[in-house]
Protein backbone atom coordinates (compact mmCIF):
# COMPACT_ATOMS: atom_id res chain seq x y z
CA UNK A 1 0.00 0.00 0.00
CA UNK A 2 1.43 3.39 -0.95
CA UNK A 3 1.13 6.75 0.78
CA UNK A 4 -1.84 7.95 -1.22
CA UNK A 5 -3.86 4.94 -0.06
CA UNK A 6 -2.80 5.32 3.58
CA UNK A 7 -3.61 8.94 4.33
CA UNK A 8 -5.65 10.71 1.69
CA UNK A 9 -9.03 10.09 0.04
CA UNK A 10 -7.42 10.95 -3.32
CA UNK A 11 -5.61 8.92 -5.93
CA UNK A 12 -3.31 10.21 -8.67
CA UNK A 13 -3.44 8.30 -11.92
CA UNK A 14 -2.91 9.01 -15.59
CA UNK A 15 -5.46 11.51 -16.86
CA UNK A 16 -7.86 10.56 -19.64
CA UNK A 17 -9.02 12.62 -22.60
CA UNK A 18 -12.45 12.99 -20.94
CA UNK A 19 -10.68 14.74 -18.03
CA UNK A 20 -9.37 17.60 -20.20
CA UNK A 21 -12.17 20.06 -19.45
CA UNK A 22 -11.91 19.49 -15.68
CA UNK A 23 -8.11 19.82 -15.84
CA UNK A 24 -8.39 23.14 -17.71
CA UNK A 25 -10.90 24.37 -15.11
CA UNK A 26 -8.54 23.33 -12.30
CA UNK A 27 -5.63 25.25 -13.85
CA UNK A 28 -7.85 28.30 -14.35
CA UNK A 29 -9.26 28.40 -10.82
CA UNK A 30 -5.72 27.99 -9.47
CA UNK A 31 -4.45 30.81 -11.72
CA UNK A 32 -7.34 33.06 -10.64
CA UNK A 33 -6.58 32.36 -6.99
CA UNK A 34 -2.87 33.15 -7.42
CA UNK A 35 -3.71 36.35 -9.31
CA UNK A 36 -6.16 37.45 -6.60
CA UNK A 37 -3.52 36.87 -3.92
CA UNK A 38 -0.35 38.04 -5.73
CA UNK A 39 -1.44 40.22 -8.65
CA UNK A 40 -0.95 39.68 -12.36
CA UNK A 41 2.03 37.58 -13.36
CA UNK A 42 3.07 34.62 -15.49
CA UNK A 43 0.88 32.45 -13.20
CA UNK A 44 -2.23 34.32 -14.47
CA UNK A 45 -2.42 32.44 -17.78
CA UNK A 46 -5.77 30.99 -18.88
CA UNK A 47 -5.71 27.31 -19.92
CA UNK A 48 -8.09 25.89 -22.52
CA UNK A 49 -9.35 22.35 -22.93
CA UNK A 50 -7.52 22.27 -26.29
CA UNK A 51 -4.24 23.14 -24.53
CA UNK A 52 -4.73 20.29 -22.07
CA UNK A 53 -5.45 17.87 -24.91
CA UNK A 54 -2.30 19.07 -26.71
CA UNK A 55 -0.28 18.53 -23.51
CA UNK A 56 -1.70 15.01 -23.24
CA UNK A 57 -0.07 14.20 -26.59
CA UNK A 58 3.41 15.23 -25.41
CA UNK A 59 3.35 14.85 -21.61
CA UNK A 60 2.12 12.20 -19.25
CA UNK A 61 -0.61 14.07 -17.41
CA UNK A 62 -1.76 12.89 -13.99
CA UNK A 63 -5.00 13.79 -12.22
CA UNK A 64 -5.80 13.41 -8.53
CA UNK A 65 -9.46 12.61 -7.94
CA UNK A 66 -11.17 12.36 -4.57
CA UNK A 67 -13.32 9.33 -3.74
CA UNK A 68 -16.38 11.50 -4.44
CA UNK A 69 -14.99 12.35 -7.92
CA UNK A 70 -13.75 15.91 -7.33
CA UNK A 71 -10.56 16.86 -9.14
CA UNK A 72 -8.13 17.94 -6.43
CA UNK A 73 -4.81 18.22 -8.27
CA UNK A 74 -2.72 17.55 -11.34
CA UNK A 75 0.85 17.45 -12.62
CA UNK A 76 2.68 16.52 -15.81
CA UNK A 77 5.81 14.41 -16.30
CA UNK A 78 7.90 14.63 -19.46
CA UNK A 79 11.31 13.58 -20.71
CA UNK A 80 11.51 16.66 -22.95
CA UNK A 81 13.10 19.72 -21.33
CA UNK A 82 10.58 22.54 -20.83
CA UNK A 83 11.28 25.86 -22.53
CA UNK A 84 12.23 27.73 -19.34
CA UNK A 85 14.65 25.20 -17.85
CA UNK A 86 18.38 25.58 -18.42
CA UNK A 87 19.97 22.12 -17.92
CA UNK A 88 23.33 23.72 -17.08
CA UNK A 89 22.07 24.31 -13.54
CA UNK A 90 21.33 20.66 -12.81
CA UNK A 91 23.33 17.59 -11.90
CA UNK A 92 24.37 15.84 -15.12
CA UNK A 93 22.45 12.61 -15.67
CA UNK A 94 21.35 10.33 -18.49
CA UNK A 95 17.58 10.27 -17.89
CA UNK A 96 16.15 13.46 -16.37
CA UNK A 97 12.40 13.79 -16.03
CA UNK A 98 10.60 17.12 -15.76
CA UNK A 99 7.67 17.92 -13.49
CA UNK A 100 5.48 20.73 -14.82
CA UNK A 101 1.97 22.16 -14.56
CA UNK A 102 1.41 21.09 -10.96
CA UNK A 103 -1.77 22.54 -9.49
CA UNK A 104 -3.83 21.84 -6.39
CA UNK A 105 -7.35 23.26 -6.21
CA UNK A 106 -7.30 26.31 -3.90
CA UNK A 107 -10.06 24.80 -1.71
CA UNK A 108 -7.76 21.86 -0.96
CA UNK A 109 -4.41 23.60 -0.50
CA UNK A 110 -2.51 23.38 2.80
CA UNK A 111 -3.96 19.92 3.51
CA UNK A 112 -1.04 17.79 2.28
CA UNK A 113 -2.26 17.24 -1.28
CA UNK A 114 0.67 19.12 -2.82
CA UNK A 115 3.13 16.94 -0.90
CA UNK A 116 1.14 13.88 -1.97
CA UNK A 117 1.35 15.02 -5.61
CA UNK A 118 5.13 15.34 -5.28
CA UNK A 119 5.39 11.93 -3.60
CA UNK A 120 3.37 10.37 -6.41
CA UNK A 121 5.48 12.13 -9.06
CA UNK A 122 8.60 10.68 -7.39
CA UNK A 123 7.06 7.18 -7.33
CA UNK A 124 6.10 7.43 -11.01
CA UNK A 125 9.56 8.81 -11.91
CA UNK A 126 11.33 5.91 -10.18
CA UNK A 127 9.22 3.47 -12.19
CA UNK A 128 9.81 5.43 -15.44
CA UNK A 129 12.88 4.94 -14.88
CA UNK A 130 14.49 8.35 -14.44
CA UNK A 131 17.70 9.48 -12.75
CA UNK A 132 16.39 12.81 -11.46
CA UNK A 133 13.21 14.82 -11.32
CA UNK A 134 13.49 18.54 -12.17
CA UNK A 135 11.18 21.54 -12.02
CA UNK A 136 11.12 25.30 -11.96
CA UNK A 137 9.14 27.56 -9.64
CA UNK A 138 8.45 31.26 -9.81
CA UNK A 139 10.89 33.25 -7.69
CA UNK A 140 8.09 35.43 -6.43
CA UNK A 141 5.47 35.46 -3.69
CA UNK A 142 3.24 33.30 -5.95
CA UNK A 143 6.01 30.72 -6.38
CA UNK A 144 6.34 27.49 -4.46
CA UNK A 145 10.07 27.61 -3.68
CA UNK A 146 9.72 27.23 0.08
CA UNK A 147 7.24 24.40 -0.39
CA UNK A 148 9.63 22.43 -2.62
CA UNK A 149 12.48 22.94 -0.15
CA UNK A 150 10.32 21.68 2.74
CA UNK A 151 9.51 18.61 0.64
CA UNK A 152 13.19 17.73 0.24
CA UNK A 153 13.91 19.17 -3.19
CA UNK A 154 17.29 20.83 -3.71
CA UNK A 155 17.63 24.29 -5.21
CA UNK A 156 20.03 24.16 -8.17
CA UNK A 157 19.97 27.77 -9.29
CA UNK A 158 18.05 30.86 -10.25
CA UNK A 159 17.49 32.33 -13.66
CA UNK A 160 15.23 34.72 -15.53
CA UNK A 161 13.41 33.56 -18.63
CA UNK A 162 11.22 35.99 -20.58
CA UNK A 163 11.14 38.32 -17.55
CA UNK A 164 9.93 35.53 -15.25
CA UNK A 165 12.28 34.97 -12.31
CA UNK A 166 12.67 31.24 -11.72
CA UNK A 167 14.17 28.89 -9.14
CA UNK A 168 15.31 25.49 -10.40
CA UNK A 169 14.78 22.47 -8.15
CA UNK A 170 15.93 18.87 -8.45
CA UNK A 171 15.07 15.65 -6.67
CA UNK A 172 17.64 12.88 -7.05
CA UNK A 173 16.22 9.42 -7.48
CA UNK A 174 19.25 7.61 -6.09
CA UNK A 175 20.98 7.50 -9.48
CA UNK A 176 22.81 10.85 -9.42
Amino acid sequence: MNRQDQVYPIRFSRARVVDARALAELHNVTAEDLTAKHGEGPWSTVTSEAQVLRAMRSDTVYAGWSVDQHLIGTFHLNTKKPWAIDPAYFTPCQRPLYLTAMAIHPDHQRRGYGRLALDCAIEFAKAWPADALRLDAYDDSAGGGGFYERCGWVERGRNTYRRAKLIYFEYGLGKI
